[in-house]
C-alpha cells in the first residue's frame, strides 16, 4: 500500500467558554490513516464531534491536543494542528479541497462562475475554467438554464448540486466531505457517487461524513468511528480505543 497521506494521533478538540468559565471537549483522542485513493467513513452518534474533526484537518478549528499529520506532495511532513496560517492557506490552495454542507458565495455571481471560480483562483483561464465547471454542472444534472442565474435563488437540491460541482472542479490530494449529498435526490446522489468514484480511482483521499448507511456502503474503503468524550452522555467509559477503523 501506498504511504498514508494523513495520520491522526490521539486528536482532541476542545472548547473553551471564557464567560462561563467552562470547557466543552469535542474531538476526543482521535486515531486513523488515511491513503491516496482511500474514503474514510466518519461515523458517530450527534455530537461526537464528526464535524469538528474535519475542521480541524481544514484548521477552521484549532486542535487542542495530539498530532494530525499531512504528507506533502514533496514527501514533507506537516503537523497540521501546529502549522502556521500561512502554510496552511498554501496548503488550500494546492493540496486539500472542502465541500461543506451548504453553499456559501457571492450573492450575484452566477451558478457557472461559482463553480468555476477555484480553477480561475488557481490560474486556470476563465474560459477554460467554465468549460470544466460546465462539464461538472451537465454531470450533476443541473439544468442548463440555471447557469447563468444566481445560485441564492436555487432549492436546496440545486443548491448543493453547485456546492459539491465547486468543490470537486481543483484536484486535490485530500478532499473533506461534510455531507455532500444530504439534499441531494437518488438520481443526483448516483451522480455524485460516480464522480467521488472517479476521483479515488484517480487517487484522491477522502475524509467523509455521511449519515446515509447506503452512501457508507457504497464509497468508504474504513471507518473512523467517533464517541464523545468520556465526561459526555454516551460518552466511552474507558480512553484507551475510543476509536476503530475498518481495515
Amino acid at each position: 500500500m501506498t504511504p498514508w497521506i494523513l495520520k491522526a494521533d490521539k486528536l482532541d478538540k476542545h472548547f473553551f467558554l471564557h464567560e462561563q468559565a467552562r470547557r466543552i471537549p469535542s474531538t476526543f483522542q482521535v486515531d486513523l490513516e488515511l491513503h491516496p485513493g482511500q474514503l474514510l467513513a466518519i461515523t458517530g452518534p450527534s455530537g461526537a464531534g464528526k464535524s469538528s474533526l474535519l475542521k480541524c484537518v481544514w484548521r477552521t478549528y484549532l486542535p487542542t491536543g495530539g498530532h494530525l499529520w499531512l504528507r506533502e506532495a514533496d514527501g514533507a511532513l506537516t503537523d497540521l494542528a501546529t502549522a502556521s496560517e500561512q502554510h496552511m492557506l498554501a496548503l488550500r490552495r494546492t493540496e486539500l479541497g472542502s465541500v461543506t454542507q451548504f453553499l456559501h458565495c457571492l450573492p450575484r455571481k452566477s451558478a457557472l462562475d461559482v463553480v468555476a471560480q477555484p480553477l480561475v483562483d488557481a490560474g486556470v483561464p476563465l474560459a477554460q475554467a467554465r468549460e470544466r465547471a460546465a462539464e461538472l454542472l451537465r454531470r450533476l444534472n443541473v439544468p442548463s438554464h440555471l447557469w447563468a442565474v444566481a445560485p441564492a435563488t436555487f432549492s436546496g437540491g440545486e443548491q448543493q448540486r453547485i456546492n459539491l460541482a465547486r468543490g470537486l472542479i481543483r484536484p486535490v490530494r485530500l478532499l473533506l466531505l461534510d455531507e455532500p449529498t444530504a439534499s441531494l435526490d437518488q438520481v443526483s446522489r448516483d451522480c455524485a457517487i460516480a464522480l467521488l468514484r472517479e476521483l479515488k480511482a484517480a487517487g484522491t483521499a477522502m475524509l467523509a461524513i455521511f449519515h446515509d448507511p447506503a452512501l457508507v456502503s457504497a464509497l468508504a474503503d474504513g471507518e473512523v468511528r467517533v464517541l464523545p468524550h468520556p465526561s459526555l452522555p454516551g460518552g466511552s467509559a474507558s480512553a484507551d480505543q475510543p476509536h476503530r477503523q475498518a481495515a
